[in-house]
């Protein structure tokens, strides 16, 4: 099984911010069950593996959590096109194309950043779930929605999205696989929207950075902005800044990733 992995912290330009993901290149497919024992050794967010296909620069991707796996995931996406181009194993010029469980997804490299295309995951307005009833002020709550993979919560103002405490035990109980809290940046903030993730049901409490979320806050705040191109910040412990610019059907997200440590799974 001895295989090369990178752990990669991604959305970020430092070490120890962003979101870590490793990154695991096998020659061939492992099996289901080792994926996920790896994912639940490291302990990380996301774990990635990354096998060729017979098309060059196309390659098979899935992610796994600790506890299972995952049908979409931004910054793992991101950390993988970031390992394989400090590994050699394509170049800075050509773009990839990813085969997931969401279908084709493609990255391209934009200098130090690497942008991702990925689908739109439309928000649908919903009445606030009732485990969340009483986690935020109601004045604060300015609406709620649902969408394939999150609960969503929009809230008036910045503050209320850092401060907020959350309640794992009542997000588990949510009938979705996690929460996003989001709300417009601060006047004068280098960002136009800041948002948080948690994701108990899927072993992540609270997700440092989270790009698949911007397949759903993207579209949102452009639209409520009126702005086609965003900075969004994810306001969790470690930080992270995604380039958010969704078109039509899809969402081009970029951010930066930084190598931390590499080595061999035995």
């Amino acid at each position: 099984m001895s295989t090369s992995i990178t752990w990669v912290d991604a959305f970020t330009d430092r070490p120890f911010a962003g979101n870590p993901a490793a990154v695991c290149l096998p020659r061939d497919p492992l099996p289901d069950a080792t994926m996920q024992s790896i994912a639940f050794e490291l302990g990380i967010s996301e774990t990635a593996f990354v096998t060729p296909t017979s098309i060059p620069n196309t390659f098979d991707l899935r992610w796994f959590s600790p506890t299972v796996e995952i049908d979409l995931c931004g910054h793992a996406t991101l950390a993988s096109a970031h390992a394989m181009r400090e590994r050699g194993v394509v170049d800075a010029e050509t773009a990839l194309t990813f085969h997931t469980r969401s279908g084709p997804l493609l990255a391209t490299f934009e200098g130090d950043r690497i942008a991702l295309d990925f689908p739109t995951d439309p928000m649908a307005p919903v009445e606030l779930p009732a485990t969340l009833h009483g986690q935020w002020d109601p004045d604060t709550v300015v609406g709620s929605a649902e969408t394939g993979f999150f609960a969503v919560v929009v809230l008036a103002d910045e503050q209320s999205v850092r401060a907020y405490k959350p309640d794992l035990v009542a997000i588990a109980a949510v009938p979705a696989k996690a929460l996003l809290i989001t709300a417009p940046a601060d006047a004068g903030s280098e960002a136009d929207y800041v948002l948080r993730v948690f994701g108990p049901n899927v072993g992540i409490d609270e997700d440092p950075a989270t790009g698949s979320a911007q397949c759903s806050a993207g579209p949102y705040w452009s639209a409520a902005l009126g702005k086609p191109a965003l900075v969004a910040h994810q306001a969790s412990p470690r930080g992270a800044v995604l380039y958010v610019r969704p078109h039509n059907e899809r969402v081009h997200i970029a951010g930066n990733a930084v190598t931390v440590l590499t080595g061999r799974l035995c």
